[in-house]
């Protein structure tokens, strides 16, 4: 779950990370009211998850609280990259002397943590990747060790970050660690980490990412949820504890584990091809139980997208057997009953193959079609959804 700058800079402040003040608004009145209360030259923040907020006109600087009504005015509402801006954060202006970034993120490729850090902020940093990868410290961290105040000091050593500073950037950085940890993050982000004119280093900006595998021990982060922009059919799967993903196709897909999920996905965008172009409509692993409540579940949620025009049900049964998925289906149909309109397209292999299919053959429900391999059921799937666009 990635979280807006306010979010970010609410737990850097959680963990002792230095921010600046502020609030944030959804009105222009809001707005106005920090800033009364901040009583200085106040910088207001579009709130979009996605970067470019400047050149796209979402960050404002404002001498007064009347100039701070007047700037958010304009930032609510606008679109930076196809997310429009809700909320604004209005926080006060920072003199800054220089710019610096860092981040720690899980380096999935050679499976450790990593610190990436250079004394040369502010820009993009995968602009400054390409261009000067010499002037980016890549630190991997010891995941039992952790990041403590000397690996800190080394970490901003090698950023060349000043002499000056070093000490209080690497109390930052071990913050920062603690951050990390403490949250179950993926990703936390500081560009810029400035130094402002009296050499106190503070974190300007923030970005988090956080690990929603790990919400189970992290209850306060259902809290950071956007309910406002979140996919209402995301939160419906959600609800019921199924891993589903909305994508931009017309066939929904409903598969048990994650590699044939993935790989059916796949199969539906190559067939898809040569059917008017449709493709997956959806990511949905119901994992290895598919009783009829969890295969109702995922149906009720895949029926009642409007994009979706046939369903792909592709399981292999191995711990689940295939009669007991056949079985599910039937049942879950009932469950849906009318609710269930849009064509069924059933791949069953596996354990009691032939008994799944002798079920689903018995019941002979006019939405369902089964077809024995997987390749010819995304076609089948893929012919029927392009019928109904």
């Amino acid at each position: 779950m990635d979280l807006y700058e306010y979010q970010a800079k609410d737990l850097f402040a959680a963990h002792g990370v230095p921010v600046l003040p502020g609030d944030v608004a959804s009105t222009p009145e809001e707005a106005h009211a920090i800033a009364q209360r901040l009583g200085q030259t106040v910088v207001i923040k579009a709130q979009v998850k996605t970067g470019g907020r400047g050149k796209a006109g979402g960050v404002k600087l404002a001498d007064d609280a009347d100039g701070a009504k007047e700037k958010a005015e304009a930032i609510l509402g606008l679109d930076i990259k196809g997310h429009i801006t809700r909320k604004v954060l209005v926080t006060v202006a920072s003199d800054i002397a220089e710019e610096y970034y860092f981040s720690f993120l899980l380096d999935r490729a050679n499976r450790t943590f990593l610190a990436m850090a250079s004394a040369e902020g502010g820009m993009e940093i995968e602009q400054l990747a390409v261009e000067r990868p010499d002037a980016l410290a890549k630190v991997p961290v010891d995941a039992i060790k952790g990041v403590d105040l000397d690996t800190a000091r080394d970490i901003a050593t090698q950023a060349k970050i000043p002499a000056e500073v070093l000490e209080q950037a690497a109390e930052v950085i071990v913050k920062l660690w603690e951050t990390f940890v403490s949250e179950d993050a993926t990703l936390v982000e500081v560009n810029p980490l400035v130094r402002d004119p009296q050499d106190k280093v503070i974190a300007l900006d923030g970005k988090v990412t956080l690990d929603e595998n790990a919400s189970f021990r992290q209850p306060g982060h259902a809290e950071l949820v956007d309910k406002e922009a979140e996919d209402p059919l995301e939160a419906a799967a959600k609800a019921k504890d199924l891993n589903y993903v909305k994508l931009d196709g017309q066939v929904g897909i409903i598969g048990n584990g994650a590699g044939l999920v993935m790989s059916t996905l796949d199969v539906v965008a190559y067939a898809g091809e040569k059917h008017k172009g449709v493709k997956p409509a959806n990511f949905l692993d119901i994992g290895g139980g598919a009783s009829a409540e969890v295969m109702a579940n995922g149906l009720h949620i895949i029926l009642n997208d409007p994009d979706v025009k046939s369903v792909f049900v592709n399981v292999f049964g191995g711990i689940t057997a295939c009669d007991a998925v056949a079985n599910g289906i039937v049942a879950a149909l009932q469950i849906l009953g009318d609710e269930a309109t849009k064509p069924l397209v059933v791949r069953l292999d596996g354990n009691n193959v032939d008994e799944g299919r002798r079920i689903l053959a018995e019941a002979n429900h006019p939405l369902v079609t089964v077809v024995d391999t997987m390749d010819n059921a995304a076609d089948k799937a893929a012919e029927l959804a392009a019928a109904g666009v």
